[in-house]
């Protein structure tokens, strides 16, 4: 076996240093206490984000260039494309880059990450929303320049530092942390069928970690939303940003992503859905999952869990529906696009435990709302039983 066939495990970051404005305070100690510790990664910062981003690291930058280093500031554009990653190389080959900072949401977190990995130089990760777990993980998500999704890329480590500042965390929209929390859920409904059957160590571990996180989000959620920047709403970020890692980084590759993802990665194909925030496609995902889980012989617990499900999704303000996703004039091809793209080779809803046609997912994805299974679309019976839900379920 060679070495780039060894079944290498990324489980977290190097290091994960968190407070209550230790970025964000202009002149203060705390932030050069941080530089120091990016100064022993690198002396020449390349620090990747969007524009509003690259706007609150002015801080992180003073802060830089008062420790001696010599940072430099560079946007990634729109999304982790392969364009803006050949723009960035350049960016990081003209600056003479030994350390990549990314600032922001995923997608600029994905870019800062993959451009590291491709410059074989270490990566800090800064969130400036609770939307994703993309500061904890070792993978990026790959886009078209026009926002679809094409691929993943699995890297070799996690980074080498995260930086969680909360005061950071509380200037995003609450919009953002309600997505992280429905990006969040999906890890127990994908790992539980995916491999809720494993006997392996690490994979039960993996698991039993993303049901916590779902009782977390389940019991939190309402007091973090409710008052904003208190206790529960710190304990909501831990969980998106942070544990919500560790179930990918303990479970790795086998503890997958399953039918939730794959319907974001198909609504993705849609021009109009650019606009719709990846945890918010993924929380329409689960509800299009469980869907086929009924269809596919698992209905009396599928079912629980989507009726389940449903009155948290309302209160939180996820999206149950086309219509709350603003597809309500979805066409019947665009329908088809989307379900099509979702079972296309090698997609992740083939980690399901029974076949799905697109017309199963076309099926699913307008009825998840419907009381009960009212029809059948083609879906063979699933090769074993479901376990990627709970009838205890507390919302």
């Amino acid at each position: 076996m060679t070495t780039a066939q060894l079944p290498i495990l990324a489980i977290s970051p190097a290091q994960v240093v968190r407070g209550d404005g230790i970025l964000t305070a202009q002149g203060a100690a705390i932030p050069g206490r941080v530089a120091a510790q990016i100064a022993r990664l690198g002396q020449r910062p390349l620090i990747v984000g969007g524009s509003h981003s690259l706007q609150l690291a002015a801080p992180l930058v003073h802060a830089l260039a008062e420790a001696g280093l010599k940072p430099q500031t560079t946007t990634y554009g729109r999304d982790c494309s392969e364009a803006a990653l050949d723009h960035l190389r350049a960016e990081a080959t003209e600056h003479q880059a030994d350390v990549v900072i990314g600032m922001g949401g995923g997608k600029a977190i994905d870019a800062a990450k993959l451009l590291a990995h491709q410059i074989n130089q270490p990566v800090v990760t800064v969130p400036t929303s609770g939307a994703t777990c993309a500061a904890w993980t070792a993978l990026s998500n790959v886009y078209s320049d026009q926002g679809a999704f094409r691929y993943d890329v699995a890297l070799d480590t996690c980074p080498s530092l995260l930086i969680l500042d909360y005061a950071l965390i509380r200037t995003a929209p609450r919009r953002t942390l309600v997505a992280g929390i429905g990006d969040g859920l999906a890890k127990w409904y994908e790992a539980a069928i995916s491999s809720g059957t494993s006997q392996q160590t690490l994979m039960v571990a993996a698991v039993q970690q993303a049901r916590v996180l779902r009782d977390i989000l389940l019991q939190k959620t309402p007091a973090a939303l409710a008052q904003w920047g208190g206790p529960d709403w710190q304990e909501v970020v831990d969980a998106t940003v942070l544990l919500a890692g560790v179930v990918g980084g303990i479970g790795g590759a086998q503890c997958r992503t399953v039918a939730a993802h794959a319907v974001h990665n198909g609504l993705t194909q849609l021009p109009n859905c650019h606009g719709i925030l990846h945890g918010e496609k993924v929380a329409y995902g689960i509800l299009v999952q469980l869907r086929l889980e009924e269809m596919g012989g698992n209905a009396a617990l599928a079912r629980a869990a989507r009726q389940q499900l449903l009155p948290f999704y309302k209160a939180a303000g996820l999206p149950q529906s086309l219509v709350d996703l603003g597809l309500g004039d979805i066409t019947l091809n665009q329908l088809q696009q989307v379900a099509e793209f979702a079972c296309r080779e090698g997609s992740d809803i083939h980690h399901l435990p029974f076949t799905v046609a697109p017309e199963a997912v076309m099926a699913a994805m307008v009825s998840p709302l419907c009381p009960e299974l009212r029809e059948k679309p083609r879906a063979s019976a699933p090769a074993r039983s479901s376990s990627s839900v709970a009838p205890e379920v507390q919302p």
